[in-house]
Parts: structure tokens; C-alpha cells; sequence
């Protein structure tokens, strides 16, 4: 079992400082991976690449970045720049969005699966050999130089934040693994690992890797922690593609998925997810009560194989 923690900057200090100091805490917890998501601040494959250089034993990635309103070429030269950087430790985690994307960027949230497999063939031809000639009905891909950045290898793990069933197929397709969250462990085995897997599995690729993002909390008051659940994940409620999976699950409400409890509990829950299909899983979430409950959670987790 492979265990990760989603990352986020401390509110008050320098936020580079402040993320790496964290990031140091949860390779001495025994977390293997950290990953940063992509927000309207920072930029996240930055980000993870100065915690990686810094920290040469973890393993760091993006989770995810929306790919509406970025060019695959400026996306490929940041992740192949932070792959040199970090000797082979970075993952790019790749995102459709959502029509946040549209209301902030002003570039209409519009096929968005088809994008997704444009994007991922330009990308992936711009890994391995370093150029591409692509031009789809929606994005064009011909750099006219070399976009070779020595030191970066031909092998950046390309993973996509996907969980509907078009997004899946073209995942299993394209991609190298997936970065589901809000995927309890009933739909994970049945309508997320099947369906990814069958597609790489018709594309002649081996079966994916599945990185499940569970939110974890390990606390003795699981009231305060599933209040705080409920008003740092209401937003995922309206998203059309969270929504579904949280109804799949069963569940009323993203807080529902929470794993909230003693480090008993917590544990259980996480290798529910290992059994249901995962190949990793990474914490997130973790702060919903503070940075001392957040230590307590990765030192109560860290040493889960």
C-alpha cells in the first residue's frame, strides 16, 4: 500500500516556506508522495518542484491542473523542467475543470472529453519524442523548435482527475493513471477500475494506476470534524461530475465520503480503499481541524503498507 498526502500553503508566512516545512513533516510521518492542487494562486507544478528538489526522498505531484485555458506545449515544458528538477520524482496530474474554469479564463467549458484526448495525444508525443504535429478541431500542437529539456527522460507519468465514463475510457486510452476523489470504495470497484482498466486494456496498455484522494481526519471529536468536512467540501456538491459519484456511492452530500474518526477507523477506511481497486491513496483534507490534528493524522497513518 502506497500512501501520499495532498498538500496546501499555511495561511500566514511565506507560502513556498511554509508548504515545504509540511512537506518535510509528512516524509518524517512516513508519507511517500506529496501532491498540490491547482488554485487561482500558486502555481502548483512550480510548487512541486521546488518540494521536490528540497526534499530529494518524496515523490511529488500536481492534483490536478485544469487543462481549459493552458496550451499542452507551455504545459509539457513546466512538467519536463520539474521532472529534471526533481531526477525523475514528478507526476502531472491533469484536470477537465469545470465551468469555474470558464467563468474565470472567459474560454467556454465546451467538449470538454474531447479536449481531454486531444490534449493527452499532443502531450504524450511532446514526452517521448519531444515535438509534435498535432492539429485537432481544438487544439494545434506544432512547436517549431525541439521541446527537449535534457535530464527530463521520455517517462513523465501523465494522470488525469477523471470519473465519468468518457473521461474514464479515454484515461485508459492515454494516460498512464487516474486521480479520483470523492470515488467511495463501492464505486471505485464498480464503475471506476472497471471501466478505466477495459479501455487500457483495449488500447493493448496494462491496467492503469488508480491514486484515490480520500479525505481523512483523525480526531476524537468527529462532530467538529464533520462539520468542518461539510463547509470545506460543500462546493464539490454542485459539480456535475462529483455529484455523481457521490450519489453512486450512496451518500447525501462530498462531507459523507469523509473518513472522520479514531486512527482505528481512519485506517479501516483507507484499506477499503486498496481492496477496492486502488494502487495509492492520498490523505487530503487533513487540516479540516488544524495543523496539530493534522500531525496527529499523518503520524497515525504514515506507517500504513
Amino acid at each position: 500500500m502506497t500512501l501520499g498526502v495532498a498538500l496546501s500553503t499555511p495561511g500566514d508566512g511565506n507560502a513556498v516556506d511554509g508548504v515545504v516545512a509540511l512537506a518535510r513533516e509528512a516524509v518524517s510521518a512516513g508519507l511517500i508522495s506529496a501532491w498540490l492542487g491547482q488554485r487561482f494562486d500558486y502555481d502548483a507544478i512550480t510548487l512541486a518542484g521546488i518540494i521536490g528538489r528540497e526534499i530529494p526522498e518524496l515523490r511529488v505531484g500536481t492534483s490536478a491542473v485544469p487543462i481549459f485555458a493552458r496550451h499542452p506545449s507551455l504545459v509539457i515544458g513546466q512538467a519536463q523542467t520539474v521532472q529534471a528538477a526533481t531526477h525523475g520524482r514528478f507526476q502531472l496530474g491533469l484536470a477537465l475543470g469545470s465551468s469555474l474554469t470558464e467563468r474565470a479564463f472567459g474560454v467556454p467549458f465546451s467538449r470538454p472529453v474531447a479536449l481531454l484526448r486531444e490534449f493527452l495525444t499532443s502531450a504524450r508525443a511532446l514526452v517521448t519524442t519531444g515535438t509534435a504535429d498535432h492539429h485537432g478541431e481544438l487544439l494545434t500542437v506544432a512547436p517549431p523548435f525541439p521541446a527537449v529539456v535534457p535530464g527530463a527522460g521520455t517517462d513523465l507519468p501523465i494522470l488525469v482527475a477523471a470519473m465519468g465514463p468518457k473521461a474514464l475510457a479515454v484515461s485508459g486510452e492515454l494516460a498512464d493513471g487516474i486521480l479520483p476523489f470523492l470515488a467511495g470504495p463501492a464505486t471505485l470497484e464498480r464503475h471506476i477500475v472497471p471501466v478505466v482498466n477495459a479501455a487500457a486494456e483495449a488500447a493493448g496498455r496494462p491496467p492503469v494506476r488508480i491514486i484515490a484522494f480520500v479525505a481523512a481526519v483523525v480526531t476524537g471529536d468527529v462532530e467538529a470534524g464533520r462539520e468542518s468536512a461539510r463547509a470545506a467540501m460543500g462546493l464539490y456538491n454542485t459539480i456535475p461530475s462529483y455529484r455523481r459519484v457521490i450519489e453512486l456511492e450512496g451518500a447525501r452530500e462530498a462531507a459523507d465520503l469523509a473518513l472522520v474518526g479514531s486512527a482505528a477507523h481512519v485506517r479501516a477506511g483507507v484499506k477499503r480503499y486498496f481492496d477496492a481497486g486502488a494502487t495509492e491513496v492520498v490523505l487530503t483534507q487533513t487540516d479540516l481541524l488544524g495543523i496539530g490534528v493534522q500531525r496527529d493524522t499523518w503520524n497515525a497513518l504514515g506507517d500504513l503498507r
